[in-house]
């Protein structure tokens, strides 16, 4: 006689087919769900980071309309607030660079569709040649793609509207003067940017970033575990956003120190220590990629890890960590450049404990990763070496266990 229930080889009862789809459901759905929760996570923060934006745009609009339309009456207000937008558009730092294209694009435009207009006429085929030509004289005066863009749409607007529309040229001009005036007044005066705030929010993923790849290497090494190594190291190397958008936001603070009378003073303070540290910071993530490959190439070979050697790596890991805190609370990162230094102390005991060829490049990357730290902090280069040499202590042969 069969027995209703068969039984597993433990005894229990196994699970019918419909308990393991149901199951399987319920996982999907659990992931599903927290997909979700962090997609809706992420668009929250992406509002919160460009929500100023938002603003600053809807009232650079607002007053370039204004300006051009009630105090300038122009017959065409509507190229000043485009401008202003498209101003504002541009990357933090290259606004007021991005004003300067916007004019130089629209003259040439102007002039060529102009100057093309009295000779030839109008009709699709003059169309074409005067955007071409408008966009090869903007190629040869500057190069730029904002001043292309502006350029061949301004000849188009000339060529299509002109017979329609007396008088366009002054109200394009004008229009693409007052947008990008009011712009960067906007960004300056009335809404300016809290430069040391656009650097934390920039610096912080890629500083973050660099902390817990180190942290991770030093597990690895104390541990042995050359796929943790490995997996740190393809992490780190999807740095290009965070790097960029350091790069783009030290732009940006110098700009806004430099435009708004209300962060003047911060041009040589924590805005200018902040904003000189991207370069340094960005080979720091570089060597530190090199630190870690070589940590992998260690593992695998089966070299000597002396105690010090994953210590070095937590102690650098903990200098970026108290660069991070330290420039975002607007202090001098004196307590970061200290314990960077011990980054180095630990680690010249390590190699004089005795470390292999792939060790001694790991060594190597912990002094140069200091170095840039150091830099980064704002000694100068000849400074960081200095202490970095001094600090290591006694170069002596390694010996191999």
């Amino acid at each position: 006689m069969v027995a209703a229930g068969r039984r597993g080889a433990d005894g229990g009862t196994p699970a019918s087919a419909g308990d393991t789809v149901q199951g399987g459901q319920a996982a999907t759905f659990v992931r599903l769900r927290d997909r979700a929760a962090a997609t809706l996570r992420d668009r929250f923060r992406r509002v919160r980071a460009i929500g100023g934006l938002a603003v600053q745009a809807g009232l650079a609009a607002a007053l370039s309309w204004l300006v051009a339309h009630e105090l300038l009456h122009l017959s065409q207000p509507v190229f000043a607030p485009i401008s202003a937008v498209a101003t504002l558009a541009a990357s933090v730092g290259q606004r007021l660079r991005r004003t300067v294209e916007l004019i130089i694009g629209v003259t040439v435009g102007v002039l060529v569709g102009d100057l093309l207009l009295t000779v030839i006429g109008t009709g699709w085929w003059q169309l074409g040649l005067i955007v071409v030509l408008a966009i090869v004289v903007a190629l040869f005066l500057a190069g730029s793609a904002a001043v292309v863009i502006q350029a061949g749409a301004t000849a188009v607007l000339i060529t299509t509207l002109s017979p329609s529309v007396h008088d366009l040229e002054i109200p394009r001009f004008v229009g693409a003067l007052v947008g990008g005036g009011t712009a960067l007044l906007v960004t300056a005066v009335l809404l300016p940017l809290n430069p040391l705030r656009v650097l934390n929010r920039a610096a912080r993923p890629a500083l973050d970033l660099l902390v817990a790849q180190l942290d991770a290497t030093a597990d690895a090494l104390a541990e042995r575990d050359a796929t943790c190594a490995r997996t740190a190291l393809g992490k780190l190397r999807q740095n290009k956003d965070e790097l960029k958008a350091l790069v783009e936001a030290t732009q940006g603070a110098r700009e806004a120190s430099t435009l708004s009378p209300l962060h003047w003073h911060e041009r040589h303070g924590p805005v200018g220590r902040y904003a000189r540290a991207a370069e340094p910071v960005d080979r720091a993530m570089r060597n530190s990629g090199t630190l870690i490959r070589r940590a992998v190439t260690l593992i695998e070979d089966g070299e000597p890890v002396p105690e010090p050697l994953p210590r070095a790596v937590a102690e650098l890991a903990e200098a970026v960590r108290l660069l991070k805190r330290q420039f975002a609370a607007g202090d001098e990162p004196k307590r970061a450049r200290q314990q960077a230094l011990r980054a180095v102390e630990v680690a010249g005991q390590a190699y004089r404990e005795g470390v292999g060829f792939s060790g001694a490049v790991v060594v190597a990357q912990v002094r140069t990763t200091v170095s840039d730290l150091l830099v980064a902090a704002g000694s100068t280069q000849e400074e960081a070496n200095r202490l970095v040499r001094r600090t290591f202590g006694v170069l002596r042969a390694p010996r191999h266990q």
